[in-house]
């Protein structure tokens, strides 16, 4: 039996009042309206795990449902907001088994070539702005600590990065 809209509100109202068998029923009929409802949303092998959800869903809340207002707009609801969860999972799921297999390995040589690129660059400029570039852009120190590790005001600290950066930026472009 395929139960329509009013069925499914008789079927519900009576299970609210005690009624087993009508609960049997309902539960029975919303499960193949349900197995309808996924059938072009989800893989065949994910449908009885998500209509036995729904389900519980439906059997943990139905208290909520108004006899006033149609039933199947109320099950259609639980059962959307239930495949959401189940796609938020199931792509979660992927996307963690992604990240362990795609990890990017990264190599020393590169950070090693990176690193020998700067402190040629960091010949060119002077000690203190060397200094306060290598404290506060790369090894990510406050200004603060900077001019406290270095003796320097931080008001000297911010023109010698300043400065230090624009020298830096020329010498690039010069190069390229």
């Amino acid at each position: 039996m395929i139960a329509d809209e009013a069925t499914l509100a008789r079927l519900m109202t009576a299970s609210q009042g005690g009624d087993k068998t009508a609960y049997n029923v309902l539960l029975s009929e919303a499960g193949l309206w349900l197995e309808r409802y996924f059938r072009r949303r989800v893989p065949p092998h994910q449908l009885d795990d998500l209509v036995q959800d729904v389900l519980l869903a439906v059997h943990n809340k139905r208290s909520t449902w108004d006899k006033t207002r149609p039933f199947l707009p109320w099950l259609a609801a639980i059962a959307r907001y239930r495949w959401v969860d189940h796609l938020r999972k199931v792509y979660k799921h992927e996307s963690d088994l992604l990240e362990d297999n795609d990890a990017i390995e990264e190599s020393d040589e590169e950070a090693i070539a990176a690193r020998v690129s700067l402190e040629r660059l960091f010949i060119h400029l002077p000690d203190k702005q060397a200094e306060v570039i290598e404290l506060v852009k790369i090894e990510g120190h406050s200004i603060r600590e900077a001019a406290e590790r270095t003796g320097q005001s931080e008001s000297l600290v911010k023109v010698n990065i300043h400065r230090g950066l624009k020298k830096l930026s020329a010498l690039v472009e010069k190069a390229e």
